[in-house]
């Protein structure tokens, strides 16, 4: 990072350096990708990667749009194949929801707000 305010990166290459957030709360609040509004992540999944365990009791609406692949969000009463470049689907607080790469998939996800000390493992 520079010391002008801008940061120039790679989405690849730093997501696997924070589990994939590129932008949040979690970055040192010095960094231009600093934010309490939102957080975004850049998701790249293996063929048949898959969320271990639900995301209960979810406090941020969040947006999740597909790069390339083939992804599949599950919630409770229904499931969503993302298939086509840039197929989004759009969920909210409360919402309980799980994923599954049917592919080799890139995702990329806008969380908000920016949730300090809330983490769904």
């Amino acid at each position: 990072m520079s010391d002008d305010g801008v940061y120039v990166g790679h989405a690849a290459k730093d997501a696997a350096l924070d589990r994939g957030w590129l932008l949040g709360h979690f970055k040192d609040p010095h960094d231009p990708r600093h934010s309490e509004a939102l957080e975004i992540k850049w998701g790249i999944h293996p063929q048949g990667d898959e969320r271990a365990q639900w995301v209960r009791g979810e406090e941020r609406t969040a947006l999740l749009v597909l790069i390339s692949g083939r992804f599949r969000m599950r919630f409770p009463r229904r499931e969503v194949l993302l298939e086509r470049q840039g197929d989004y689907v759009v969920w909210g607080r409360g919402v309980d929801h799980s994923w599954h790469a049917d592919e080799e998939s890139v995702v990329l996800t806008v969380r908000w707000p920016s949730v300090p000390g809330y983490r769904a493992d």
